[in-house]
């Protein structure tokens, strides 16, 4: 097993080293530097990257990150564990999506040394993390005022990447094209197989998505052996794939009333909303036009004509059957008492 470089730091098997990544400076001449933590067995086997804070107001994989590494008895036994809880991090301290170019970093893969903020800091990523790595975890949430139900979304023709999918546990694998500039464009070039874990709402901490994820990590990290496998348990979650997916818009301008919440079941035909007037008139009702589950949502009561409301995945399976897994599911990680029972 060969030493491990990343910026001037060497990291050693068998050694855990937290280390600062240059990667531009303020306006102040202050610094600014990409947040690193690396976990390396013993033994060899695999280099995985968990990254977090791409769009930098998604703050639930930092935590996701932060409780992982803190966890009573979590250890790395063989390969690399490369964690990055903030890729965006002018992002984070403006609570912004964007950078302070006003790009999306997440469109800017694989970047260039000598072209913009955004550009330089993804050839960073690029280069110094991702380009060591042999699979990759990059997590998400929903916009702000929109809330996605936990979900892996991935390339689900590739076989590694489906068994990744499946070993991760979420109820819930959506199969997602790749998004031309975006990390798991650039990591796939490399030939790097990236699991998007997309979960919870933007600015905000859910419970929910926080353990779903940190479980998710932990599985995929036993599936690749570099941390010693449990034995099976009746609680393990078994995922539901959906080829497809739908957002329902606003019929008309106005206040919204909800009738369904994320992880419902719904048939075509059900009204999923009211819009109504100031004055409590109903302007239009917002209709299910096929049935499927639940997995984005809108949380503001307000929208405009058009604008995207309902995120339903549809599957081959009793969609019934996969509301009450997801309901069963959040109910044993959210009402665990002890932090590590579940998920160590």
């Amino acid at each position: 097993m060969s030493e491990l470089k990343i910026g001037e730091h060497i990291i050693l098997p068998g050694q855990t080293k937290k280390i600062d990544l240059p990667v531009a400076k303020l306006y102040t001449d202050a610094d600014v530097h990409l947040p690193v933590y690396i976990i390396r067995g013993k033994k060899s086997g695999p280099t995985i990257f968990v990254s977090a804070a791409v769009h930098g107001d998604e703050l639930n994989g930092i935590e996701i990150i932060r409780r992982l590494i803190n966890l009573k008895g979590f250890k790395i036994s063989a390969g690399t564990l490369i964690a990055v809880p903030m890729v965006n991090v002018y992002g984070v301290v403006n609570q912004s999506r964007y950078m302070p170019d006003r790009r999306d970093l997440n469109r800017s893969f694989p970047g260039s040394a000598k072209g913009s903020l955004a550009a330089r800091v993804a050839n960073i990523f690029l280069k110094e993390i991702v380009s060591h790595c042999d699979y990759g975890i990059d997590l998400h949430t929903g916009a702000i005022h929109r809330s996605n139900l936990p979900q892996i979304r991935a390339e689900l023709e590739d076989e590694e990447t489906l068994a990744l999918a499946k070993a991760f546990g979420v109820p819930v694998i959506l199969n997602s094209d790749i998004i031309e500039g975006s990390l798991r464009d650039a990591a796939v070039a490399s030939d790097t197989k990236v699991l998007l874990y997309e979960a919870g709402e933007a600015l905000r901490f859910d419970e929910f998505s926080i353990r779903a994820g940190i479980k998710g990590i932990v599985n995929v990290l036993r599936h690749l052996k570099m941390m010693p496998k449990r034995r099976a348990s009746k609680k393990d979650i078994k995922p539901f794939i959906a080829n497809n997916s739908g957002w329902v818009r606003a019929t008309s301008s106005g206040i919204v009333t909800h009738y369904f919440a994320l992880g419902d079941q719904v048939k075509k035909g059900d009204v999923l909303a009211d819009i109504g007037s100031p004055y409590g008139e109903i302007l239009g009702e917002v209709l299910a036009i096929k049935s499927g589950v639940i997995i984005g949502k809108q949380n503001i009561p307000l929208v405009q004509e058009g604008e995207a409301m309902y995120h339903i995945a549809y599957f081959k399976e009793d969609d019934e059957k996969i509301a009450e897994h997801i309901e069963i599911t959040e109910e044993q990680l959210v009402n665990n008492t002890e932090e590590n029972e579940g998920l160590l």
